[in-house]
């Protein structure tokens, strides 16, 4: 079997400032494979300041690859479906929850629904994604733009804070 490209996978952003953090984010991964697609390569776990709403607690990101064959749809609806069942309440845009999994780039697709937007349309601007994608995939160029990860993160005027985690993964 051969080596996935990595304008052919699709990046997951993970992220939790509620209970458990580190397990919650071990108990995403572990879902992301059973129910969407094979874990090619995951980032470091880093803490990160809030962004949007700076009252609550720092969160734990992260960033995987998987290879699926699932449609970009089908990968949101089960990515909601895994929140839900990880207890993930929607009361407050950018408050603090369990867990919260994005879709930020699926190979190289660009869609822009109701529904869906790829890639997300909030990734070139939080460091707390670009962090831990920049650790897996340097190289790639976003869809809809000429620029590498790399290059998006040095063009990034966000200052909020994110540091690598010490603890075992």
């Amino acid at each position: 079997m051969s080596t996935p490209l990595e304008q052919d996978l699709v990046y997951i952003g993970l992220g939790s400032n509620l209970g458990n953090r580190l397990e919650q984010l071990n108990q995403a991964r572990e879902q992301i494979g059973t129910r969407i697609g094979s874990l090619v390569q995951k980032s470091s776990i880093y803490e990160s300041e809030p962004w949007g709403e700076a009252d609550q607690p720092w969160f734990y990101n992260q960033v995987v690859a998987i290879q699926t064959d699932l449609s970009p749809h089908a990968v949101l609806e089960s990515l909601l479906s895994i929140e839900h069942d990880m207890g993930r309440i929607r009361e407050e845009r950018f408050g603090p929850r369990t867990i919260d999994l994005d879709v930020l780039i699926f190979g190289q697709q660009i869609i822009s629904d109701s529904i869906l937007k790829i890639p997300h349309p909030r990734m070139t601007v939080r460091n707390f994604v670009l962090i831990p994608l920049m650790e897996i995939t340097t190289d790639l160029l976003l869809p809809n733009t000429e620029m590498t990860i790399e290059e998006l993160y040095l063009a990034n005027q966000e200052e909020l804070a994110v540091c690598l985690l010490e603890e075992d993964q």
